[in-house]
């Protein structure tokens, strides 16, 4: 994966935030990568960049709680 342009990136976080500062921004409108970040350190945050395909695989398994316990 070649290295993306942060400086596009358009971060997004959860609409079920509840603004306490412990989220996870989501970038996905870069392509061949979804970038995820710490929202208390917003652009200081080190930055974690999977593929779309990963990225997808991961929410689905939070959604259908795999990842539980």
């Amino acid at each position: 994966m070649n290295s993306p342009d942060l400086g596009q990136a358009r971060w997004r976080k959860s609409t079920r935030s509840n603004g306490g500062g412990e989220c996870v921004e989501v970038a996905q409108n870069l392509p061949g990568a979804a970038l995820l970040r710490d929202s208390k350190l917003g652009a200081d945050s080190p930055v974690l960049a999977v593929s779309p395909e990963r990225f997808a695989t991961f929410v689905a398994a939070l959604k259908s709680h795999r990842l539980d316990g």
